[in-house]
This record gives structure tokens, C-alpha cells and sequence, in this order.
């Protein structure tokens, strides 16, 4: 129903299946049946339209600003040869291998923004099967990826005879063993199951970032909390999408356009503050870097401390 749309009731914005193409769609009847345009009623729009610069990138691009905040308080180079170390401690993804399932917007964003960083892109998956390179995607075939999803709409296995690259039919990221150090999971809800979270422990996984919604099983969240350094829930780790959302919503109130650097400098910010608000309340309870736990206990005092000074609590 069309009362369910408004400007003051949610973020609306697109997820699977729903990109810029179907905002578009639904904002264009949307206007036609109330008859008036109300930019911020949806996001995601065309910046012909309404929309905000790097709003497809921003939850890709988020995912990898809070692992970076991450991995700069951890200091893993600490634990580099001295020789590996150059460089390292500003950019902490140098040389890095990682894993990312998907090849939709998380995926493909959060990759361009890995390889920027020095880091090495090993994979990405579709509902076919997996395709990855043990010395890591180049910058060619990762635009040729963009190209193959966003602008033929095919599948990973068009680019199977690609140079040193291999692609596993049927197979999720997670059932292949690879080995890594950082595991971005950013294609769908459920995704790592228990045997996938065995699987990355034993290829050398020592951090999770979530940028899929709920991509990690209960039981599998509960097991690599005992086995990787750093483990970051999807409700902070892919919160950049949202947080531009809302970016996108302020422009439209304010009449304003903001420059990719202006959003970028935004979505930085936004996500280094979830980083620290989380990490700080870990720590504040006594759980140095149970990260959900801290997630989870902010978000839950940010409500109770409103509740409580708008009246409605007397506790």
C-alpha cells in the first residue's frame, strides 16, 4: 500500500535483486500515485534524480573502513617480519589475502576498495558456484567482473578461462578451504555454516567482517568467536549502506548535492564512530574485543537512554 511509503516512517532503500533500475521504477509510480515528488521517500535513486553520489559503493566501501579501523587497533603487523612491515601500520590491509563471497554491489565494492588498500582479493561467488585466484584478482579482471554483473547480467563462469583463475561449480567461497587472513562474506543470510567456519579457521582466518545481512549461522558465529582475533557483526560492519541512505535523505531535505569526496569523507566517519562506540562499550564491560557483544550493547543503551529522557522509563 502506498500509505506505507513516506518520508517519516523508514529508510527505504534496494538490497537483492533491487538495484538503482527498480528505484527507480518504484519512485517513478510512486509519483505518480501520490502526485507529488518526494525525493527522500526512497534511496538508491539515479543521482539524475535525487540520489547521492557512492551510494552503490557505500556499503562495500563502509564494510572495509570499519575492518581497517579494526585492524589498525589490533597491530597484526606486529606479528610481521621485520622486512614486511614497511608501509604496513598505515595501511593495514597491505598484503593482506582476502576472501569475499558475493559478486553483487558489497562484494564488488568492498573488493575495489581491498585492492586500493594493497590487499589481495582471492574470490567472489554467485549462486553457480565460486570463482578465485590464489595470487589474487587484478585490477582488469575485477573490472571485467563489474562488467559481467552489472552490465551483461551473467555469471562468474563466463570469466572461468580467465588468467590463474578457477572456477568451483556448485561451490560456496566457504566449502573451498582456502587459505586467508581476512573473511568478507557479503553475498546472502546463512552463508557460513558450521563446516565453512572450520574450514576458515583452518586456513588461517583471523578476522570476519559481516557485510551481508546475517550471513553467519548462530552455532558458526559461536565457533570463530573462539578461533579468529577479530569478528565484526553485520549490524555495525555493513551499516555504511544505510548511513547513506540516510546521507542521500538529508540532501534531498536540504536541496544539496554533495561531491563522491564529501559522501566518502561522511561514510568514513560514520563508520570509524560505530568502530569506537563498539569497541569502547566491549571494553567498558569487561569484553575486550567481543565486538557483538559491544555492537549490541551500545545499540541497546543509545535506546534505553532516549526512552529514559523522553519519560517513558523510570528505571
Amino acid at each position: 500500500p502506498i500509505f506505507l511509503l513516506d518520508i517519516t516512517l523508514d529508510v527505504h532503500a534496494g538490497d537483492i535483486g533491487v538495484g538503482g533500475r527498480e528505484i527507480g521504477y518504484m519512485y517513478g509510480e510512486y509519483v505518480r500515485l501520490r502526485g507529488q515528488p518526494d525525493m527522500g521517500v526512497l534511496t538508491g535513486k539515479s543521482t539524475d534524480f535525487g540520489g547521492s553520489k557512492l551510494r552503490p559503493e557505500a556499503t562495500g566501501y563502509g564494510l572495509v573502513y570499519i575492518t581497517l579501523e579494526a585492524l589498525k587497533k589490533y597491530k597484526h603487523y606486529r606479528y610481521l617480519p621485520e622486512e614486511k612491515r614497511a608501509g604496513v601500520a598505515e595501511n593495514c590491509f597491505k598484503g593482506l589475502r582476502v576472501l569475499i563471497s558475493g559478486s553483487g554491489n558489497v562484494a564488488q565494492f568492498a573488493a575495489e576498495k581491498v585492492m586500493e588498500l594493497g590487499g589481495l582479493v582471492i574470490s567472489f561467488s554467485d549462486s553457480s558456484g565460486s570463482l578465485t585466484s590464489q595470487d589474487g584478482f587484478s585490477t582488469d579482471q575485477l573490472k571485467e567482473l563489474f562488467h559481467l554483473k552489472n552490465v551483461k547480467r551473467g555469471r562468474l563462469s563466463e570469466m572461468a578461462e580467465g588468467a590463474g583463475l578457477q572456477y568451483h561449480a556448485g561451490r560456496a567461497v566457504w566449502d573451498l578451504g582456502l587459505e586467508c587472513d581476512v573473511a568478507l562474506p557479503c553475498a546472502t543470510q546463512n552463508e557460513i555454516q558450521l563446516e565453512g567456519a572450520h574450514k576458515l579457521a583452518e586456513g588461517g582466518c583471523w578476522c570476519v567482517a559481516e557485510g551481508a545481512n546475517m550471513p553467519t549461522t548462530n552455532e558458526a558465529v559461536d565457533y570463530l568467536k573462539t578461533k579468529v582475533d577479530i569478528y565484526i557483526p553485520a549490524k555495525a560492519a555493513n551499516a555504511g549502506g544505510v548511513a547513506t541512505s540516510a546521507l542521500e535523505m538529508a540532501q534531498n531535505s536540504a536541496r544539496l548535492f554533495w561531491t563522491s569526496e564529501e559522501v566518502d569523507v561522511k561514510l568514513n566517519g560514520i563508520m570509524t564512530n560505530i568502530f569506537a562506540t563498539a569497541y569502547k562499550t566491549a571494553q567498558e564491560f569487561g569484553r575486550p574485543w567481543d565486538l557483538q557483544f559491544g555492537a549490541n550493547a551500545a545499540g541497546f543503551l543509545k535506546v534505553y537512554k532516549a526512552y529514559k529522557a523522553m519519560g517513558y522509563l523510570k528505571f
